[in-house]
Parts: structure tokens; C-alpha cells; sequence
């Protein structure tokens, strides 16, 4: 399996690397936080580590650590605008219950 990014969420992740001036792509992974356990992390990455894991959706690198792969494999991230408020949607079939603010997760 893999964690991809949809179409719009990679142009967007596109649009800031060239606004930044660096990157090759976005580090995901997960962090405990939160009243449900896990929170997902998001970062830009510079380079891979070997350990990690490289997926490309859209002509963006998806970089995940071994240890968050356990917990997001099969993660779809998509960019979406909802009112006033825009940001990153997980769509994680690992997931059993969240938080009722969407901050946290539970596997």
C-alpha cells in the first residue's frame, strides 16, 4: 500500500514548495497528542533518510518513517476548503475513532 496525496492536495503542497524555494516533497507521520492518542504530522522534507519510505502521487514525494507507516498505510490526503477554513483531510482506513475537534486518532 502506500500514503498518497489527491490531485488538488499535491498542487497545493506544489504550489508552497516553489514559494519556499526547496524541497523535494512532504514528510507524514504521526505524533502521540491529543484526547483520542495520535495526531498526523505534517512537515516539508529536504531529502529521505534510507529507512524511510517514498511514495510519489502527482509528482510529489510522500516521505514516511517506518514506525508512522504502521499507523497510516492506506492514507489518502486531500486539500480541502470548507467555509472560511481550509486544510489537510486524512482519509485513513486504519483509523477506529477520532476526536470530536479532528485533531486526534485512534487505531
Amino acid at each position: 500500500m502506500a500514503v498518497t496525496l489527491t490531485e488538488k492536495a499535491a498542487e497545493h503542497v506544489q504550489k508552497f514548495l516553489t514559494k519556499r524555494g526547496k524541497g523535494i516533497g512532504i514528510r507524514v507521520g504521526v505524533k502521540t497528542s491529543g484526547c483520542s492518542g495520535m495526531a498526523y504530522a505534517l512537515e516539508f522534507a529536504d531529502a529521505a533518510e534510507s529507512e524511510d519510505n517514498v511514495f510519489e502521487s502527482y509528482g510529489i514525494k510522500v516521505i514516511v518513517d517506518p514506525k508512522s507507516l504502521v499507523y497510516i498505510d492506506g492514507t489518502d490526503i486531500d486539500f480541502v476548503k470548507e467555509g472560511l477554513n481550509s486544510g489537510f483531510k486524512f482519509t485513513n482506513p486504519n483509523e477506529k475513532e477520532s476526536c470530536g475537534c479532528g485533531k486526534s486518532f485512534h487505531v
